[in-house]
């Protein structure tokens, strides 16, 4: 079997630094950004492992673009916007300039936009991928540039230099019904899509109803999209049921699903949150505007946004560890008319 060649990753690794500062070694021998000492460190892994650095991949990475690409699954969904606009307010505040990539959920463009980053068209990437895993950005390290993603829950990266920051999707998807719990709701439903924060919330909802010692009702509704239209059809199919297994209280996956869903349930004539009561997911600007105010759960989409791209940026300015990092971010539930 062929041995495999050793990398920039692995000369980072043994030397215990970033791969940036590798390639500022490599590419610029005569920089005073890196300590003489950190040098030596970096020089020695070279000769331990025999590393012979690829021509073309420098080539492609001497010139900095000072481009950042912001790839969102939906450029229509109102939580992206806030998110993006944090990526570029930080990016700018550092002398950079963002490239939006909207990948419409679909593992395809994913790989797409990866594939054109790695042509030199951004010097770092802050991503939210539905498909891809850590393993499939392997080859943007390979040419040192900087990837920070937002995930649903904590994700160990270890040695790669990948950045995660997310949020506790299952512990807020608990937090939303254990507050439906307690006001006195036993028939809950979830409505959700089939990927993305799917798993996560519909684990933290199950959860808060393992927790209850008593009997209870309650349907997982999956849909195909998470707008209006998902949460309005999976009400549809809810409120078919016989009278006696209909929910009280329903867990919209995001507020456009909890928007679509208060729509079916007033077309059926039953009230919000009178008869049905409905939490949602995010705080959208529409949120707090549509009757009855949703209940949902806050995330903060900007700082959100701006804590990701200072993560790329720090990495490519050298200044971050050698592993990934993993960034909590908070969550709130905020409590309106809905439920």
């Amino acid at each position: 079997m062929q041995q495999r060649k050793p990398t920039q990753f692995d000369v980072a690794r043994i030397a215990g630094v970033s791969q940036t500062t590798v390639s500022l070694v490599l590419n610029n021998p005569d920089t005073q950004s890196v300590p003489p000492e950190t040098r030596a460190k970096v020089l020695e892994a070279i000769r331990q492992l025999g590393y012979i650095p690829n021509s073309a991949a420098r080539t492609l990475r001497t010139t900095r673009t000072h481009t950042l690409a912001c790839i969102i699954p939906s450029i229509t969904n109102p939580f992206y916007p806030a998110f993006v606009s944090g990526v570029q307010n930080t990016a700018e505040e550092n002398g950079y300039e963002i490239i939006i990539y909207n990948t419409q959920a679909d593992a395809n463009r994913e790989a797409k936009v990866i594939n054109l980053a790695r042509q030199g068209r951004a010097d770092g990437v802050v991503g939210v991928f539905f498909h891809l895993h850590a393993r499939d950005l392997q080859s943007l390290f390979e040419q040192n540039i900087a990837v920070a993603r937002l995930e649903v829950r904590r994700h160990s990266v270890g040695e790669l230099p990948l950045d995660n920051i997310f949020v506790d999707n299952q512990a807020a998807a608990r937090d939303a019904t254990t507050y439906l719990l307690r006001k006195g709701h036993r028939r809950l439903a979830m409505i959700t899509g089939f990927f993305g924060p799917r798993e996560a919330r519909r684990e933290g909802f199950l959860q808060a109803l393992r927790l209850m010692d008593e009997p209870l009702k309650s349907d997982i509704i999956e849909v195909e999209t998470y707008d209006e239209r998902g949460g309005y059809e999976g009400v549809q199919r809810l409120l078919h049921q016989d009278p006696n297994s209909r929910p009280t209280a329903i867990f919209a996956a995001n507020d456009l699903m909890a928007i679509g869903a208060m729509k079916a349930i007033r077309e059926f004539g039953f009230h919000v949150p009178g008869e049905i009561s409905v939490i949602g997911f995010d705080d959208i600007p529409a949120a707090s505007l549509v009757t009855p105010a949703l209940t949902t759960i806050r995330q903060f989409q900007h700082e959100m946004g701006a804590r990701a791209a200072q993560l790329v940026i720090d990495r490519l300015n050298g200044n971050a560890p050698a592993g990934g990092r993993v960034v909590e971010m908070p969550y709130e539930l905020v409590v309106r008319e809905s439920a």
